[in-house]
């Protein structure tokens, strides 16, 4: 098997393995669990081996990784060292964090007021809420323009109502625009 076939494999098996666990090991054990804290210990068992599969596979990926010197070669090794320094961090960084919390918290998180610093509302972050905030200059991209998309919504508009002629579109009034 070749160089480039070992990485596919290696890189879709993690891949594969993070997508189960974060959209349903983890969402099923906060839902069927009594406690929160039972589902973020089992959720807490489950992700350092995610993190520290993810920081292996992209080490040995990069190491692995022969190709031209090329666009895609670059793209393709700023990829594995991003999902090499997520890993690294959400193992060595964030995980010893909660762990400190939870040492200070001396019991379950939901004993604590809600007013409390070292309790944290997951409730407040959706998912769709960090996906949005991820790709909110792909959107950007995909749309253009956000002055020059709204002046073509009222050009298309003005033209829906029927309230000038298509020959006086062709310019574009900066001063009513702006008004």
């Amino acid at each position: 098997m070749s160089r480039a076939g070992v990485v596919s494999i290696l890189l879709s098996a993690w891949l594969g393995a993070a997508v189960l666990v974060t959209t349903v090991v983890a969402p099923a054990a906060f839902a069927v669990l009594p406690s929160r804290t039972l589902a973020g210990a089992l959720v807490g068992r489950v992700l350092p081996v995610l993190f520290i599969a993810g920081l292996v596979v992209a080490l040995a990926s990069l190491s692995l990784d022969s190709g031209d010197h090329g666009r895609a070669i670059r793209v393709r090794r700023a990829m594995l060292i991003v999902a090499a320094v997520s890993c690294g961090a959400g193992q060595f960084l964030v995980a010893p964090r909660i762990e400190r919390v939870r040492k200070e918290i001396d019991g379950p998180a939901e004993q604590l007021s809600p007013v409390d610093p070292r309790r944290s509302d997951a409730h407040s972050v959706r998912w769709y809420v960090v996906v949005e905030k991820a790709l909110r200059d792909v959107k950007k991209l995909a749309l253009g323009d956000p002055v020059r998309l709204r002046a073509r919504e009222q050009i298309f508009e003005v033209l829906e109502v029927g309230l000038i002629g298509a020959d006086v579109l062709s310019r574009e009034n900066v001063i009513e625009f702006n008004a």
